[in-house]
């Protein structure tokens, strides 16, 4: 009967059991990194997704230049994502040293190994039945056998066999139990592994947030300062501040251009324009091109182009604070009283709001000066322009909202054009009667002498302007005079020249 070895089998089956899923997390583990396994540190690096990433963006960077805001990101983001694959690099060489090695060793050797024994045990096992048997036939000869005293020592003989077979089954077991109750109670020590692995992700995932968030205030800043954003939908106070400006860009810009060949258009801000000239307007005034000339000939996309600005604030340019205060004034029956109650309102708005509102009120105004031919007096004006100035803070669509406000908003500002210089009695309103063209705004304009109407004084403008000049002239020219139609902003008119 052969000898079967008891107990130990719930250990060796949980012995195979984790060998079989050390083997699989380890195959999974390493399909996740990366790096190659087994490189060095340098190309490991080298051949990281990160790196090629972070080598593309600086290339892109450079090419694009620090005149490119996208160019300056690039770099800026292309340093982050190599110290990010330098954190990787780090972090895979941990994990390969820390989780996959030792898991290897458990699954392809330690384990492999025990389980070895048991296959030699039970080979052993197998010599020791064998020679019990030999032992067991010879003496069973000696009974029957005539050569008692040869059959004896054959039995001795055969007998020293089997001791010795039995001695290292024994030896073997207890060699197996020890090294399978020893790793039984390692298996602590094994799941070790894997706590290994959540701190060491949990150390680099922290690093790398620290590269980001270093290097995040730098590209935010970046962002930020950089002045040419979309004006459209832009916030008015935003715009301003980001551009340096006074007058929206867009609102002075259609305003100069249609100074020049709008104002005897019949039917201005009625007559909707083309939807793509439009679109390319629009397009144009946010990226502040210099490349205006065609519109010129189209003064009513110029004109669609001032109501979608005004129409895409996010807050209405007679703000949404004072439309209950708007409402009421208008709503007096006494025209002098109703003026003042206006004016009063007006004045309550905010210092850009108002600054802006007069700029535009003072062109409308002069608009209205030709109404015998353009046939926009102040309440058609109104009418087409006002629901674009003022609208309730109320969830609606655009045609719902103009309807129940349009006769309040016509009754609000058409008095307000009627009475421009009333309501807006600082500075004079002064067309540009050449052919103009708006130099893209962040232009410097350095070194000319200008005399000053009202000051009376010399001085050298240094500004960031939007530059209003004849595209018919380059030679040089003299000034007659020349106004601040927006503080800090330099527009010259009625030029003589040599």
């Amino acid at each position: 009967q052969k000898l079967l070895v008891n107990g130990d089998d719930v250990i060796e089956r949980r012995m195979e059991l984790v060998r079989v899923v050390s083997h699989n997390t380890h195959k999974r583990m390493v399909s996740c990194l990366q790096g190659h396994i087994g490189a060095d540190a340098e190309k490991r690096h080298k051949k990281l997704p990160l790196t090629s990433l972070s080598q593309a963006m600086v290339e892109g960077g450079n090419q694009l230049g620090e005149d490119s805001l996208i160019g300056k990101m690039m770099e800026v983001c292309g340093d982050a994502e190599n110290r990010l694959a330098s954190e990787l690099m780090q972090h895979e060489l941990q994990i390969e040293k820390d989780v996959l090695d030792p898991l290897s060793q458990l699954a392809e050797v330690d384990i492999p190994n025990i389980l070895k024994q048991r296959k030699q045990l039970a080979k052993l096992v197998l010599d020791y039945d064998s020679a019990r048997a030999r032992w067991l036939q010879a003496t069973k000869s000696i009974i029957s056998g005539t050569n008692t005293q040869a059959l004896t020592a054959k039995a001795d003989l055969l007998k020293e066999e089997m001791d010795e077979a039995m001695n290292k089954v024994e030896l073997c077991k207890d060699q197996l139990a020890a090294d399978m109750y020893s790793f039984f109670s390692k298996e602590g020590d094994y799941a070790r592994y894997f706590v290994t692995l959540l701190e060491a992700q949990a150390d680099y995932h922290r690093k790398s947030l620290t590269v980001l968030e270093n290097v995040l205030p730098t590209i935010q800043a970046q962002q930020d300062s950089w002045t040419e954003k979309p004006a459209f939908g832009t916030g008015l106070d935003e715009h301003l501040k980001r551009s340096g400006r006074e007058i929206a860009l867009p609102l002075e810009a259609c305003v100069m251009m249609l100074l020049e060949t709008g104002m005897k258009e019949e039917g201005l801000f009625r007559i909707a324009a083309g939807a793509s000239k439009l679109k390319k307007l629009k397009a144009a005034l946010d990226c502040s091109t210099s490349q205006l000339e065609e519109f010129y000939s189209d003064p009513h996309a110029v004109a669609g182009a001032l109501k979608s600005y005004l129409r895409e604030l996010p807050e209405p340019l007679m703000s949404y604070q004072l439309y209950d205060d708007w409402i009421q004034a208008s709503s007096v029956t006494d025209p002098d009283k109703r003026l003042q109650a206006l004016w009063v309102v007006c004045d309550k708005l905010p210092k850009n709001n108002k600054t802006n509102l007069r700029y535009l009120v003072k062109f409308l105004s002069k608009l209205a000066q030709d109404s015998e031919v353009n046939k926009m007096t102040p309440s058609n004006i109104a009418i087409v322009l006002g629901p674009n100035l003022l609208w309730a803070k109320t969830e609606g669509t655009l045609a719902e909202m103009a309807a129940a406000t349009s006769v309040h908003v016509v009754a609000i500002v058409e008095p307000i054009i009627q009475h421009a210089d009333w309501f807006f009695p600082e500075g004079r309103f002064c067309g540009c009667p050449l052919s103009c063209v708006i130099l893209k705004f962040h232009a410097t304009f350095i070194g000319l002498w200008i005399q000053l109407n009202s000051g009376g004084r010399d001085f050298v403008s240094k500004k960031t302007s939007i530059i209003i000049y004849s595209q018919h002239y380059s030679s040089s020219f003299r000034f007659s005079h020349m106004r601040l139609i927006s503080t800090g902003f330099d527009i010259f008119h009625n030029f003589k020249y040599p």
